[in-house]
């Protein structure tokens, strides 16, 4: 297969430039998404790397074939931090900058003013290593994210095989064996990344819109401070799933929770330091609580939980697990993290509605604040 490589960089890097422009208006300026972002920066590098590989063959070769390895291995690398973006923070810089790094520097150091594949076997090795890297991310994207996610992680993991495969090839018979050349070559890689890129940009825009959505969604249900559900999201949800016991007869419990002297702490150490208490005692609670019970922030320093299937007994377990967390938790500066109040309504066969519950677990609240605060109280009617 005789394909005219320069052509094809060229087409490459137009396709690039034009999706970079596409995704950036249609995708990136509507939705800011991170993900978005990276792939723009992804196609940018991948753009300016073609780019380079044009100076194959002329005198400026000694700098743009390393410079060439350099920026795509960066495009790679901002796709993994795209895909990663999706279910959880960035890489760290250094793991981004440490593959495009040693490409660079092998590349430089492998006689590049005459050896157009300098630096061949990191670059291949580190293209694939991004790319599966990428792939594994999307793959590990909870099921109900997208529906292109697991199309998108095996078109990943089609094309980091396939550097693999290259690197394989490469390192067998060379870059001028007759295999390499006519599956691996230059020309045929440029014209499969070229279609890939097309048909998944795509989808790339599919995933920004659900990553957008995910953060407005967050931003409606979530409590800025802490993290934890705010009072409105608790609520519907809560009664959601006491309506769901409700049908299979089961167990639960309702806790009310409140931060004992808390004006005390914001009047003493600040409001600063109040923030910094709320917040421990929310990471106490996700700690410890499973991923199917309900917390949230009920309001100032109350807290709410709804613990499907747990009795009042294994409330109280849960209640004083988490009051042992926060007395654990370092101290800022002079400021001691306050004990906690508990106040605990069960949930039993015909249960009663959320507001009776709460009503109750109130009750029971401001049962254990005059017994002396730092305990759990069960409600009146609790089994």
């Amino acid at each position: 297969m005789n394909l005219d490589t320069a052509t094809l960089r060229v087409a490459f890097a137009l396709v690039a430039f034009v999706l970079a422009l596409l995704f950036y208006f249609a995708a990136y300026r509507s939705t800011r998404s991170a993900y978005s972002a990276w792939w723009c920066v992804a196609l940018t590098l991948f753009l300016a790397g073609s780019a380079a590989y044009l100076l194959n063959g002329t005198a400026h070769q000694l700098w743009a074939n390393p410079l060439g390895n350099f920026l795509l291995v960066a495009g790679a690398a901002a796709v993994w931090a795209g895909a990663r973006s999706l279910g959880r923070a960035r890489p760290r810089t250094w793991q981004l900058a440490a593959g495009p790094l040693a490409t660079l520097v092998v590349s430089a150091a492998d006689d590049p003013g005459a050896n157009t594949w300098a630096g061949g076997p990191v670059f291949l090795a580190m293209m694939g290593l991004m790319i599966a890297l990428a792939s594994r991310e999307l793959w590990q994207l909870e099921p109900g994210y997208s529906k292109v996610r697991i199309p998108m992680a095996l078109a990943a993991a089609g094309v980091a095989g396939y550097y693999f495969l290259r690197l394989a090839v490469f390192l067998t018979e060379g870059p001028d064996g007759p295999v390499f050349r006519t599956y691996f070559g230059s020309g045929v890689t440029t014209l499969v990344t070229m279609v890939l890129l097309v048909v998944v940009s795509f989808s790339m825009a599919a995933l920004s819109s659900e990553q957008q959505t995910r953060a407005l969604r967050t931003v409606a249900t979530r409590d800025s401070l802490t993290g934890l559900l705010n009072r409105a999201a608790f609520l519907e949800l809560a009664s959601d799933e006491l309506q769901r016991l409700r049908r299979t007869r089961a167990l639960g419990s309702l806790i009310l929770a409140d931060l004992d002297h808390f004006k005390e702490v914001n009047d003493t150490h600040g409001h600063a330091a109040g923030d910094v208490a709320l917040q421990s005692f929310a990471s106490a609670c996700s700690s410890t609580v499973r991923s199917t019970d309900l917390v949230g922030r009920y309001g100032g320093e109350e807290f709410i939980f709804f613990l499907p299937g747990a009795d009042a007994e294994r409330a109280e377990a849960i209640a004083a697990e988490i009051s042992g967390q926060l007395a654990r938790a370092p101290a800022v500066g002079a400021l001691r993290m306050p004990t906690v109040s508990y106040g605990i309504a069960a949930v039993g066969h015909g249960a009663a509605d959320l507001k009776e519950l709460i009503a109750s677990a109130d009750t029971a609240l401001y049962r254990a604040k005059s017994l002396g605060r730092n305990r759990s109280v069960r409600g009146v009617h609790t089994p």
